[in-house]
């Protein structure tokens, strides 16, 4: 199932701190054409696998953040009225947690 494209009753539970995520993510884009950069300048290896692991731990506090975001919002949310949304966002949570376990 493609969440992307499901409708939402009430704002994404990310969304008070959305320009923090924004601050976040448009870091690790800077990480990532550092990471060019470098690859390009033929910098070492172990140079360039410690920027590749940085970038990794903020993309990790961002999906973190985001799923915190999700349990203590959404699927608490879902949970409350019950029925079968409240099913799709906890399988939705364990899908994702399994993602990130496995990334």
């Amino acid at each position: 199932m493609d969440t992307s494209t499901h409708e939402h009753a009430s704002p994404h539970g990310y969304i008070h701190r959305k320009d923090d995520y924004l601050k976040r993510l448009r870091r690790i884009e800077g990480q990532a054409r550092g990471l060019q950069k470098m690859v390009e300048d033929e910098k070492y290896c172990i140079d360039i696998l410690t920027q590749v692991s940085a970038m990794t731990k903020a993309l990790q506090s961002v999906a973190l953040g985001l799923l915190d975001e999700h349990l203590s919002h959404c699927v608490v949310e879902a949970a409350a009225a019950g029925g079968p949304e409240a099913d799709v966002k906890i399988r939705e949570a364990s899908e994702a947690i399994a993602r990130l376990v496995r990334s």
